[in-house]
């Protein structure tokens, strides 16, 4: 079993070994995708949504100089953001002049976890865990808080937290923590909405326990293939539109027009 750290937490090392709430993410959207970047086929590039949200996020941590350090492709000779990142600075003054997120950030920053559910053995990195006030709180960088985004399965619009997957992940956060503490209770769930708008939006966001099993049961009921899939006991799916799909594609047979838009 690899000792997870800091250094190590992202590792292919440690994917192998471990589930966690991005890879279980991957899964789901695209088995072939998730099977080349346990192994280290594949590497994700990053984008501006997610340099932003890491520079949100080390702030928080208290880490912040530390990644301008490791990032200096974010800034001019001048030593300034780049004019497309100035919105991360405006997204953490809007945080940390709110007494209620400053609260709520109070506790254990990028606590890591590990416990064993449905099946594997989990790795978790909480933002902020305070033992005292029995809660886990959650940063979440979006480009707005109250848009409203189409479900194909459900045949609805929903919200970000659902469009996203993050009521999935805060559930699945409170359970590991929960087993990994050895508890019979979680601990309340609260993400802290920033949005890229000038200026930006806030919002403290929870869930209710029910949502929480809900969202427990599908990971459970999900996790068997997954298993089979990451072990190589069966052939993993190609989504066939993610960007590993569209750059590893191979035709094999002529699409009819009616079939582009099925």
């Amino acid at each position: 079993m690899v000792e997870l750290n800091n250094q190590n937490y992202h590792s292919i090392e440690a994917d192998l070994v471990y589930m966690s709430n991005s890879q279980y993410k991957d899964f789901i959207e695209c088995e072939a995708r998730a099977v080349a970047k346990v192994k280290g086929a594949w590497i994700e590039p990053p984008s501006d949504a997610l340099l932003i949200g890491s520079y949100v996020h080390a702030w928080a941590e208290g880490a912040l100089e530390e990644f301008k350090a490791s990032n200096p492709a974010l800034f001019t000779k001048k030593g300034e953001l780049y004019a497309h990142y100035k919105v991360a600075d405006k997204m953490i003054e809007t945080l940390a002049n709110d007494p209620f997120i400053t609260f709520l950030l109070q506790g254990e920053k990028e606590k890591i976890i590990t416990a064993e559910f449905a099946g594997a053995i989990w790795k978790a990195k909480l933002d902020v865990r305070h033992a005292e006030g029995e809660r886990i709180a959650d940063i979440k960088t979006v480009r707005d808080i109250r848009g409203k985004h189409w479900d194909k399965e459900l045949g609805c619009y929903v919200s970000f937290v659902e469009a996203y997957g993050y009521l999935r992940q805060m559930a699945l956060y409170v359970e590991l923590e929960r087993i990994n503490h050895g508890r019979s209770h979680w601990y309340d769930p609260y993400i802290i909405a920033v949005s890229k708008e000038d200026p930006p939006d806030k919002e403290v966001i929870s869930m209710d326990t029910h949502r929480i099993e809900d969202e427990l049961a599908e990971i459970e009921r999900r996790m068997p293939r997954i298993i089979e899939v990451k072990s190589g006991f069966t052939e993993p799916k190609r989504c066939g539109t993610c960007r590993y799909c569209r750059e590893t594609k191979k035709l094999s047979k002529v699409t009819h027009y009616m079939d582009l838009i099925a």
